[in-house]
């Protein structure tokens, strides 16, 4: 099996923005407020919401999709898809249960909204990894990859 690393790097950059998209139009018709990612990572340098967008970016077209073809994958159960949505589905829980809590959003977004929230970010992170893991395994991948 060959995976590429740009196709990963791609499915990451689509992938962030899809979500990035749902999270500050989508989010607002379902939850009643945007997601404002930029500001929770913004929050934790300074409250500057450019970097805190530009972390974001960095996160999900470099640094995830990296750790995610050149680690994971091999390892990972299922087809492709389903390996990037156990590894979003990580990153979503390791964001809950750190990041969260970090930002001031408590454990399980229970400060900003609760449930409403979990699920949506829940909802985002599945997207986002399905992308990522359909753009990071090649046209020789097979069928069972």
């Amino acid at each position: 099996m060959k995976l590429s690393v740009k196709k990963s790097m791609l499915g990451g950059f689509v992938g962030t923005a899809v979500m990035t998209m749902m999270m500050y139009k989508g989010a607002p018709i379902l939850i009643g407020k945007k997601m404002d990612i930029a500001a929770r990572i913004g929050s934790m340098i300074g409250d500057n919401w450019a970097i805190g967008m530009a972390l974001h970016w960095l996160n999900g077209v470099i640094v995830f999709p990296l750790i995610f073809a050149l680690v994971l994958f091999p390892l990972l159960p299922g087809k492709a898809v389903v390996k990037g949505i156990i590894w979003a589905l990580a990153l979503w829980l390791i964001a809950q249960l750190v990041l969260m809590p970090m930002t001031g959003g408590g454990l399980f977004s229970s400060n900003i909204g609760g449930m409403k929230v979990v699920m949506a970010s829940f909802m985002v992170h599945l997207i986002y990894g399905a992308i990522l893991g359909t753009f990071t395994c090649c046209n020789k991948c097979s069928v069972e990859d």
